[in-house]
């Protein structure tokens, strides 16, 4: 029905045509991007067609970017602030803005929509010939970060091995949280700059990676009770793999712990981290509260994209059928144990919620301002490759699509201008409350008491 590539390349498209505010500096600054692309199936086709035969229609109707997130000293309890700016959580909460328009366009205005009548009066129901694939440029950060690295590793940004032991393609993630290592690149006592001196080729994966908390020491062999691996996973550790390339290492995350949770071992090698566990975005100093990209994607996986407020609309929850990743480090089994394997346990939900069988791919094209990319580009050029501080949010939305910010506030905001309504994004969450209550407030007022009307009413006066 589509390809890896196919969503990739329609990503970055959309992503060239976008205004370069926002954009990174070019050969200084990097990104990272995401989006959601709304699959529709021709109903005729759906069930009686092979599914290489199958012509489907594929339209971007989210699209983030950005690396960076706020210190809890920053958070603000009015709700105007962006706490997370990563790529995938823009995008999200611009998707989330696109389904707010869509039941707008359903409910009220009466037209076509993504949305159908559900068989209770006043909810909707996604149609049944579509669908939503999330892509991202790099794998998530937090537990789907920590991949196998290889000994070899000398070609930009090829993919490792699927299961640590089985030669496959897959897709994968720069430890992009590294803030020390994220923010420099080829300063004169980083560790790319070490590997140059030590004739390292330029431009090999090593250098397009920070290696946050790297040992001096070689990589020792870890066991399961300390690393938190499958056996699966500790004899491809410790062996070597198929095409005789021993994996020596882990790329690391630099997303922390969350309190209460069993902390990393920090021991060289494989066993540096535990897998499987929640995690919080670093700070620059400032600890976060955000949790980490890859505890986020598979909350969605339980729980859907659409957030509480909007199930007051829906039927059922609004889930990823797939989840593409753009040519970076990658592990097949690290993505599966991050985004759906850590949730099968999960045995109690509210009725319509599960844990959805998620379709993973990677894609073998890469974002053409991810930091591997610009960094092979600039060649040796002088200065430091730095992240880009801007996030660009946009929707597939007739009135401002498109929104721009930095350090949480609409780009260019002034301190004096802070707690204004023009210092807000129009993806934070005060602005898609307002944009729940307009939509609630145009809706027909002649439901049942008991009708979703009353239900949302009640949410907005906080019964």
């Amino acid at each position: 029905m589509w390809t890896a590539d196919e969503i990739a390349q329609l990503c970055y498209a959309h992503y060239i045509k976008l205004p370069k505010q926002g954009k990174p500096e070019p050969n200084r600054e990097w990104t990272l991007l995401a989006a959601v692309v709304k699959i529709q199936t021709p109903a005729n086709q759906a069930c009686d067609t092979p599914d290489k035969q199958i012509q489907v229609t594929k339209e971007v109707v989210s699209m983030g970017t950005g690396t960076k997130c706020i210190g809890q000293s920053k958070m603000r309890e009015s709700g105007d602030i962006l706490n997370d700016s990563h790529a995938e959580v823009i995008a999200r909460r611009s998707f989330q803005r696109y389904i707010l328009h869509q039941l707008h366009v359903a409910a009220v205005l009466k037209e076509d929509s993504i949305f159908l009548p559900g068989t209770q009066r006043g909810l909707w129901r996604l149609r049944p010939d579509l669908s939503f694939v999330f892509f991202s440029s790099h794998t998530p950060c937090g537990d789907a970060s920590i991949i196998p690295k290889l000994e070899f590793e000398e070609q930009p940004c090829c993919p490792v091995i699927r299961n640590w032991a089985n030669n496959s393609p897959g897709e994968g993630s720069e430890t992009l949280e590294g803030s020390r290592n994220k923010r420099s690149c080829e300063g004169p006592d980083s560790p790319v700059a070490k590997k140059k001196r030590l004739g390292t080729p330029a431009g090999s994966l090593s250098d397009c990676v920070a290696h946050h908390g790297a040992q001096e020491s070689g990589p020792a062999k870890p066991d399961a009770s300390s690393s938190g691996l499958t056996k699966e996973e500790l004899d491809a550790v410790n062996g070597t793999a198929s095409g005789s390339f021993k994996v020596v290492d882990i790329y690391r995350t630099g997303a922390k712990c969350v309190p209460g949770e069993t902390g990393d071992l920090r021991k060289p090698g494989a066993a540096y981290h535990q897998v499987g566990l929640l995690r919080v975005k670093p700070g620059r100093g400032d600890r976060t509260c955000s949790m980490s990209c890859s505890d986020k994607m598979a909350r969605w996986n339980v729980l859907g994209c659409q957030g509480a407020l909007l199930m007051h609309f829906l039927e059922k929850p609004i889930y990823l059928s797939a989840v593409v990743i753009g040519q970076c480090p990658y592990s097949q089994e690290a993505m599966r144990r991050a985004l759906t394997g850590r949730c099968q346990e999960t045995l109690v939900l509210p009725r319509g919620f599960e844990v959805q069988e998620l379709k993973i791919q990677q894609s073998s094209l890469l974002f053409e301002q991810s930091r591997c990319a610009v960094h092979r580009k600039r060649g040796d050029s002088p200065g430091r490759l730095v992240p880009c501080g801007a996030a660009i949010s946009w929707s597939a939305v007739p009135q401002q699509p498109l929104d721009v910010t930095a350090n949480g506030f609409p780009q260019g905001t002034t301190k004096k201008e802070i707690g204004s309504p023009r210092a807000r994004s129009r993806i934070s969450k005060v602005e898609l409350f307002r944009s729940f209550q307009k939509l609630l407030s145009c809706i027909a007022e002649d439901e049942r008491p008991d009708s979703v009307s009353w239900r949302a009413q009640s949410v907005v006066e906080g019964r």
